[in-house]
């Protein structure tokens, strides 16, 4: 099937379908940096394209008609998401960009509608937002189904969930496509899954780089931290009784796990991560991540995601705890394997786009195995 690729991004939508063996003709996406990492990522000579959504004409689009089957995007969520100001269709600069892809659909007709949005959309002004567009898929002649999917059960370690609307033109072909189970499982390149080279080896000048244990991947040190927290590990030869190994916080505070208590003969990594809770932290080891965004609030809880990041942002502030107890902030390859992205996908983006810009359009992509499990199953 022949698919239009609108609010593109940087293609997660592409690659999934892609991937299922469906075939773009077009793609439209306003934001010029995206635009360089989808067109560095993707082949789109002799495709349609368009950049301001609002700035395509009906006759534009019923040019299309006949040569499209789906029409998917994740159209903002700004306006949904509990992180914004939840204005929904009141914000004239976003909230409305759903009535586009409905304008779209209605001088377009494809077969199918595939969209995406954050899963507040549900709850969004006591479910009348929800209400508002599955009345007017209905008024375009779209019979729709929706589910919400979390990435971390489609092989990603990512805390995320979305909610994805199916809209099957009425009187057309198309079969249920929900519900969609996910496997449940864990990419094998986990966020933990690092060494340690020694500074002064490998050309690595002045200090130690953490990378992944398989080489492919260099990642970044804690140096934008102001006194990074380190870990440090007292044995019997520290003056520990020798029957035990605990494991303290940088600032010497009271030991925060015991290692041994659970059979396990290996100490543990770990710290207090302070959080606005009744006990006032909560406890990281490898393997979780760390939301570092404003650490001074009193007020925020939910920092630790245990062994899985939590559901990127724009500025995907997540750090894990490294093999050489520091805490580190995500690269912008991991965010984007966090959503699925191949490396190579991530090598073409890092040749036209800086890391700011790599953060944001990790947080502002759709999860690709998710997008590939729904994708084929349309036919």
């Amino acid at each position: 099937m022949k698919f239009l690729d609108l609010f593109a991004g940087i293609g997660g939508f592409r690659l999934g379908l892609e991937q299922a063996g469906h075939e773009c003709v077009g793609f439209c996406e306003i934001d010029k940096f995206a635009r360089q990492s989808y067109k560095a990522i993707h082949n789109t000579e002799g495709e349609r394209e368009y950049h301001d959504i609002t700035a395509v004409s009906n006759e534009e689009w019923r040019t299309l008609r006949g040569t499209v089957d789906i029409i998917c995007g994740g159209f903002p969520c700004q306006s949904f998401s509990i992180a914004g100001k939840r204005k929904g269709f009141l914000d004239e600069t976003r909230g409305t960009l759903f009535f586009e892809i409905a304008r779209a659909a209605e001088q377009i007709k494809p077969r199918t509608l595939f969209l995406e949005n954050v899963r507040g959309l549900l709850s969004h002004d006591k479910g009348r937002t929800f209400r508002t567009i599955i009345s007017t898929l209905n008024e375009l002649g779209y019979d729709a189904e929706w589910q919400i999917l979390n990435s971390k059960n489609f092989g990603v370690p990512q805390n995320r969930e979305r909610v994805f609307i199916i809209g099957h033109l009425r009187g057309g072909s198309g079969r249920e496509v929900f519900p969609v189970r996910g496997k449940d499982e864990y990419l094998d390149s986990k966020i933990n899954n690092a060494g340690v080279i020694p500074y002064g080896t490998g050309g690595i000048p002045q200090q130690r780089a953490v990378v992944k244990s398989n080489g492919i991947s260099p990642a970044l040190l804690a140096t934008g931290y102001k006194d990074p927290q380190k870990i440090m590990v007292i044995n019997k030869e520290n003056g520990m009784p020798c029957e035990t190994n605990r494991v303290y916080s940088s600032e010497g505070l009271s030991p925060t796990l015991n290692t041994m208590q659970g059979g396990g003969g290996e100490p543990k990594i770990a710290i207090k991560i302070k959080e606005a809770t009744k006990q006032g932290y909560a406890i990281a080891e490898q393997g979780d991540s760390i939301n570092f965004s404003l650490p001074n609030s009193k007020t925020r809880r939910g920092r630790v995601g245990k062994q899985a990041a939590q559901t990127l942002d724009t500025s995907c502030n997540q750090a894990t705890i490294t093999n050489d107890m520091r805490v580190r902030k995500l690269t912008p390859r991991e965010c984007w394997r966090l959503q699925g992205f191949p490396d190579w996908a991530f090598d073409k983006a890092q040749e036209v786009n800086s890391n700011s810009q790599l953060y944001k359009q990790a947080g502002n992509s759709v999860t690709v195995p998710v997008i590939y499990e729904i994708a084929r199953r349309l036919e």
